[in-house]
């Protein structure tokens, strides 16, 4: 791999490319440290500015991360999460080779407030469960969430190891089907209490998941809202062209 200073594409954005395909060929491996500036410099004839801009846009994009005093280090690779499938955490993290575990915070039967009323369709004051996790992959923090549920659909999971075993498994057993989910995305920085429970610093990138779903007669049974670690958190999604082709015009 090297540098073309004949090509029109920048150098930085060059070096930035050939260090994601040393990261995704496992040249350097995850917690590695990469080489410093000056071997960058010295291997691929290039400036320290060029270099510490393809570094800094690897490190904003979360495939890179800095340590004050110790260099730059590969990051964990991030969860990929399609948005056209409805899976469960545990279901995700089983794919991915990664084993799956909970923290529970809190478990409480309460009166629904407005918010969660209106998400579920209800009169404020219904009896709902709220059922708040530490999510962990490989024993790492991946997610704070947050269930609101249907006392009379889902108190069959009272008393459950809620811990050990995915909410959904156990709603299933329960004999409750589930048809589908209506989801949303936003960006947001982690409070001081969510980041002490993720391990990361105040003020950090998230993503927030808040999911609406529903049972097989079509009744909304669940809102939950969760706060994923912006850096090893992605959503993907696969885009398909509307009723007429797209093309470039002429």
């Amino acid at each position: 791999m090297r540098i073309d200073k004949s090509s029109p594409i920048p150098k930085y954005h060059q070096l930035k490319e050939i260090i994601r395909e040393m990261v995704e060929q496992e040249e350097l491996k995850e917690g590695e440290m990469i080489p410093s500036e000056r071997e960058l410099c010295e291997r691929f004839g290039i400036s320290r500015m060029t270099v510490r801009q393809a570094v800094m846009e690897l490190v904003n994009e979360g495939v890179l991360y800095r340590e004050q005093g110790r260099g730059t280090f590969v990051a964990a690779r991030k969860v990929q999460q399609p948005t056209a499938r409805l899976t469960s955490f545990t279901q995700d993290m089983r794919e991915r080779g990664m084993e799956p575990s909970s923290e529970v915070l809190e478990v409480e039967v309460e009166e629904a407030g407005l918010l969660v009323a209106r998400r579920l369709g209800v009169e404020e004051g219904e009896r709902v469960i709220r059922l708040r996790r530490l999510r962990l992959a490989d024993g790492e923090p991946m997610a704070l969430e947050t269930s609101h549920l249907l006392y009379e659909v889902a108190k069959g999971v009272l008393g459950r190891d809620l811990a050990g075993r995915s909410l959904y498994e156990e709603l299933s057993a329960a004999g409750v089907e589930i048809s589908r989910a209506e989801q949303s995305y936003e960006a947001v920085p982690v409070s001081e209490e969510e980041a002490a429970l993720l391990g990361v610093e105040p003020g950090s990138a998230a993503l927030l998941i808040e999911r609406v779903t529903y049972d097989a007669g079509e009744r909304p049974f669940e809102y939950v809202r969760s706060t994923y670690r912006g850096d090893r958190y992605r959503i993907t999604a696969t885009l398909t062209p509307g009723d007429r082709v797209w093309r470039p015009p002429h």
